[in-house]
C-alpha cells in the first residue's frame, strides 16, 4: 500500500492507459453504441446551441494559441508559457496519431457544426484537458492565495468538462471519442509534467 502511495502519479497514468484501451475495444467492437446515443439524446435535449457552440470554441486552435500568446506577455516566468506552446504542440500530434490508428469515423448524421478527420479520440477533449490541465498545474506554481488557486482550478475544471460535453451536443464525436480523450490526455499530463518536475 506504501509502495501504492508512493508512486501514486504512476498507477494514475497505468489505470488511465488501461481505460483508454477499454474504450477503444468497446468502440472496435461497438459496444458503447447505445450509451453513445443515450449521451447524444440526453444533451441535446438541452436546447442551447449557441452556448454549446460558444464553449466548443476555448479548445479551438486560434483560441489556444491567444491564450498562449496572452500568458507569454503577463507572467514573469517566460517558461511556462514555453512550455504551454511545446505542451500543446505534442497534446496535437498525439491526438493525431491515435486517430490515424483507429480510423474512427464522425456521427456525420449528428453533426450541427462542420469538422473533418476522424472521430477518436475527440481532439477537442484532449487538448481542453491537456492546454487548460496545465495552466492550473502554472497558476499552482504562482503566487496567489490558495482560495485563488482553488477557485481557478474548479472554474477550469469545469471549463474542460463544458468543452468535452459540447462535442457531443455538437454531434462531432460520441462519447467514447470524448471519454478516451480525457483519459489519454490526462495519463500524457501527468508524465509531461513529471518530466518537467525533474528539470526544475
Amino acid at each position: 500500500m506504501q509502495l501504492i502511495k508512493k508512486n501514486i502519479e504512476w498507477v494514475s497514468v497505468i489505470i488511465l492507459i488501461i481505460l483508454f484501451i477499454l474504450t477503444a475495444i468497446g468502440v472496435h467492437y461497438d459496444i458503447f453504441y447505445n450509451i453513445d446515443m443515450g449521451a447524444y439524446h440526453i444533451l441535446s435535449s438541452i436546447s442551447i446551441s449557441g452556448f454549446w457552440k460558444m464553449i466548443t470554441t476555448f479548445a479551438s486552435p486560434v483560441f489556444v494559441l491567444l491564450v498562449i500568446v496572452i500568458i507569454l506577455v503577463i507572467i514573469s516566468n517566460k517558461k511556462y508559457g514555453v512550455l504551454l506552446f511545446i505542451n500543446t504542440i505534442f497534446i496535437f500530434l498525439l491526438n493525431q496519431i491515435l486517430k490515424l490508428i483507429f480510423v474512427r469515423e464522425r456521427p456525420i448524421e449528428l453533426m450541427l457544426i462542420d469538422e473533418h478527420g476522424y472521430s477518436f479520440p475527440s481532439g477537442h477533449t484532449m487538448m481542453a484537458v491537456a492546454f487548460y490541465g496545465f495552466i492550473i498545474y502554472i497558476i499552482w506554481k504562482m503566487n496567489l492565495s490558495k482560495k485563488m488557486k482553488k477557485l481557478f482550478t474548479v472554474l477550469l475544471s469545469i471549463l474542460i468538462l463544458l468543452i468535452s460535453l459540447s462535442r457531443v451536443y455538437l454531434g462531432v464525436h460520441y462519447l467514447s471519442d470524448v471519454l478516451a480523450g480525457i483519459f489519454i490526455a490526462s495519463a500524457y499530463l501527468i508524465i509531461f509534467i513529471k518530466i518537467i518536475r525533474l528539470k526544475e
